[in-house]
C-alpha cells in the first residue's frame, strides 16, 4: 500500500522549518551561542537541535568554534555574496542591454559562471531579431562552447583549465565545437590578447556570438555580456558597441580600468 505523499513529506517540512528557526537564532547574535541557549530560544529539545546543527555544520552553514557552541558558517556568506552579485549585475545591466538591443536588433545576453557552466540570468530581445532564442533565462551551457564561458576560462590559470578539460571531457555539440585541450588553450590565448571571445556555431549550428566581460570593483570577472545572431548576420561593427556597454556596466559596479 502506497503512503500518502502529504504524510511522508510532513516530517521533511518540519525539519526544514526547524532548520530555519535555528539559523534565525544564530543570526540574531554576533558571537557563538551555546546549545543550551539555542534550545531555550527555539523550544527544541537539545538532542534535536544538536542533530540538525551538526548536519548544518557538515554543509558549512554553521560553524562550531568550540564544543557545544555554534554560529553562522561561511557557506551562508558565500551564498549571500553570490545572490548579491547576481542582483547587482542584473540591475546594472538591464537598461544598457536594452539600449544595445535597440541599436543592433539582435539578442543581448547576460551570463554568469556557475561551476563548469554559464547560466543565462538576463536577456534583451524581440521577435524582430528573426532568431529563435537559443537559451532561456536560467538555462545553462558548458564554458568551452560559449563566448562568455571562454572569457571565464581565459581568466583561469592553465592548471584550472586543464582540470576543467579533464572533468568535462570537452564534450562537443556541433561540428565546430572545441573538443581538444590544445585547441582550447590556443583559443583562450586569443581571448586574453583581444579582450573578447567568440562562439563560432560551437553551441548551436546557425548561431554565432561575441562576448565582452563585466568586472566588479575588485577587478574580478563577474559576468559576460554577449550578442547572439544568425551565423550569416553577425556584424563585426557591433563589437565596439558591445565592449562599450560592458565597460559602462562595469563602471556602474565600481570597476575602474588600470591607467
Amino acid at each position: 500500500m502506497k503512503k500518502d505523499p502529504a504524510l511522508t513529506s510532513a516530517p521533511t517540512i518540519q525539519v526544514i522549518e526547524r532548520m530555519f528557526t535555528l539559523i534565525d537564532v544564530l543570526a540574531s547574535r554576533e558571537e557563538a551561542i551555546s546549545l543550551k541557549e539555542i534550545s531555550q530560544k527555539t523550544g527544541l529539545h537539545p538532542s534535536t537541535a544538536h542533530r540538525i546543527l551538526n548536519d548544518l555544520a557538515t554543509g558549512r552553514f554553521v560553524d562550531r568554534p568550540e564544543a557545544g557552541s555554534y554560529r553562522l558558517g561561511m557557506r551562508l556568506l558565500e551564498l549571500g555574496n553570490l545572490v548579491k552579485g547576481r542582483l547587482n549585475v542584473r540591475d546594472a545591466a538591464l537598461a544598457p542591454m536594452r539600449d544595445l538591443h535597440k541599436l543592433i536588433q539582435q539578442p543581448v545576453n547576460l551570463s554568469m559562471r556557475q561551476g563548469d557552466e554559464i547560466v543565462y540570468i538576463e536577456r534583451a530581445y524581440s521577435e524582430r531579431s528573426g532568431m529563435q532564442v537559443v537559451r532561456a533565462i536560467g538555462g545553462r551551457a558548458p564554458l568551452h562552447l560559449t563566448s562568455v564561458g571562454k572569457l571565464f576560462l581565459a581568466a583561469d590559470d592553465p592548471l584550472r583549465v586543464r582540470s576543467y578539460s579533464t572533468r568535462t571531457g570537452l564534450a562537443g555539440q556541433t561540428r565546430n565545437s572545441i573538443t581538444q585541450i590544445q585547441v582550447l588553450e590556443r583559443e583562450l590565448s586569443r581571448v586574453k590578447q583581444s579582450g573578447f571571445a567568440r562562439d563560432n556555431e560551437e553551441l548551436e549550428l546557425g548561431v554565432r556570438c561575441i562576448a565582452a566581460g563585466i568586472y566588479d570593483d575588485q577587478g574580478k570577472l563577474l559576468a559576460g555580456l554577449s550578442i547572439s545572431a544568425p551565423a550569416d548576420r553577425l556584424d563585426e561593427s557591433w563589437l565596439p558597441k558591445l565592449q562599450e556597454t560592458a565597460k559602462a556596466i562595469s563602471e556602474t559596479l565600481g570597476h575602474q580600468e588600470e591607467r
